[in-house]
């Protein structure tokens, strides 16, 4: 009988690892368009990252609960919870955004598909 990991040892494995991590962030990242993401906005839980910004990096260091770094994003304003006149003008223009869930977070981003 072979042995079998036990799923909170799993969790804590990927915890562990940061690019089992960033791999799983990116597979959870996707294209949303704003009138979907309304009620997480009405409940307060809809960050902005502007676009200089790696959504994955971003995401990655909300997920390590990296104060340090995400304080200095808040500080700089290239990160903030989503503001009114933002909110209103993405529902305005039915915008589609990169969005990924940290939670309690769904973080967003207004930034071209790029094609090659």
């Amino acid at each position: 009988m072979s042995a079998i990991t036990p799923p909170d040892a799993q969790l804590a494995e990927d915890a562990e690892n940061p690019e089992l991590r960033k791999a799983k962030i990116i597979s959870e990242t996707a294209r949303i368009n704003w009138p979907q993401l309304q009620k997480f906005y009405a409940a307060g839980s809809v960050v902005t990252v502007s676009a200089e910004h790696d959504l994955v990096n971003v995401a990655f260091a909300f997920s390590a609960d990296d104060k340090a770094q995400v304080a200095d994003w808040l500080a700089q304003g290239t990160v903030e919870r989503t503001t009114e006149q933002q909110a209103q003008q993405w529902f305005d223009n039915n915008t589609e955004l990169w969005a990924v869930v940290i939670s309690p977070w769904v973080l967003v981003q207004d930034k071209p598909v790029q094609v090659n």
